[in-house]
């Protein structure tokens, strides 16, 4: 099996991946990525295992010194006790230690950033979610990441035909 690495793209292992937010990338420029745990109900494990998950609309926003996700949405499962109530899209804690929670503040604060869910993954049996502090896209920034997407698809296009031929 011949595995080629162009322009520094690298294979990823996605099985441990359970969640990816794609219009992250189409929409901020990612200035710098962190983990977090994340604080879950069982229901929530079941339904994360379940690969019930998205990421899409949701934001991470900072109230009073902690850093929560709001609006993930974790569908319960059908077979779960129905005794309790489940909130599919709840407000979830994220988990960083205090000095990680002061450099993302002090940088949404005095540089106008943002922070937004990247993925969300499996790590030693532990639920992780990436987090990234971005900075807002134009439309024409947006334009331009298309023109260089479609290019290096091109790009892979041209030499895997220039493969097949030799």
């Amino acid at each position: 099996m011949l595995i080629l690495h162009i322009m520094g793209q690298r294979s990823k292992n996605t099985e441990n991946i359970i969640a990816v937010n794609k219009k992250a990338t189409h929409d901020y420029f990612i200035l710098e990525k962190i983990e977090a745990g994340i604080v879950l109900e069982g229901w929530e494990v079941k339904g994360i295992r379940a690969l019930k998950v998205q990421l899409k609309e949701s934001y991470v926003k900072v109230n009073k010194g902690n850093i929560y996700l709001i609006g993930s949405n974790i569908t319960p499962l059908a077979y779960i006790n129905k005794d309790t109530l489940k909130n599919a899209t709840r407000t979830r804690k994220l988990l960083l230690n205090q000095k990680e929670i002061n450099s993302l503040v002090g940088r949404v604060q005095k540089e106008g950033l943002t922070i937004i869910p990247l993925s969300l993954y499996w790590k030693k049996n532990k639920v992780k979610l990436e987090i990234g502090v971005a900075k807002g896209k134009k439309k024409f920034d947006k334009r331009q990441s298309e023109k260089k997407k479609d290019w290096a698809i091109e790009k892979n296009r041209i030499v895997k035909n220039k493969l097949k031929n030799n």
